[in-house]
């Protein structure tokens, strides 16, 4: 029994980590974001969209990141158009980003985060906890050991009790 038990811990630790060994994306800077390069480390992922009412988050995702990154976190975005309201191309969200808010955190080219098209970590997402991204701005924090450690809706804001002290929870 105890093998047994000690067998399904590991292997349920192993897929936990799926999240952090498995799954890249292109990056909006040019080459590929590989979540394994942040193993150990937590990581909030948001879906974004530059046309949306939570728009302005971007800041309070600066502002997370800001806080938080010399403690290990690490804030990736991932803009999508799945709900019709991110510009034309890569290169048109990225100005609209450096110029409106400075960011400096991490970002993916525009990606499907939903249906039969959805990238295969949001596909991992809805597997492992039921989460799909409802509307724009919605975050998933990933844990240093590549589980889902929380879901938060776009209502949250990223500098809001709930999200930091999630996070905070995940900090060296």
């Amino acid at each position: 029994m105890r093998l047994f038990l000690a067998t399904l811990l590991v292997c349920c630790a192993t897929l936990a980590q799926a999240a952090m060994t498995t799954f890249s994306f292109p990056s909006i800077d040019g080459g590929d974001i590989d979540l394994a390069q942040w193993r150990g480390q937590p990581v909030l992922v948001v879906n974004t969209a530059s046309r949306c009412g939570y728009t302005s988050q971007y800041d309070g995702l600066q502002e997370l990141y800001d806080t938080y990154r010399e403690r290990g976190l690490v804030v990736l975005a991932i803009p999508s158009n799945d709900f019709r309201q991110e510009l034309a191309s890569d290169e048109e969200v990225k100005d609209f980003c450096e110029v409106n808010f400075g960011l400096d955190f991490p970002m993916t080219t525009i990606t499907a985060i939903r249906g039969d098209a959805a990238h295969p970590f949001y596909k991992w997402l809805e597997a492992e906890s039921g989460f799909t991204p409802k509307w724009n701005f919605n975050k998933v924090l990933i844990a240093p050991d590549g589980s889902v450690a929380a879901t938060f809706g776009s209502n949250a804001r990223p500098m809001s009790r709930p999200v930091s002290s999630a996070i905070t929870a995940l900090l060296d």
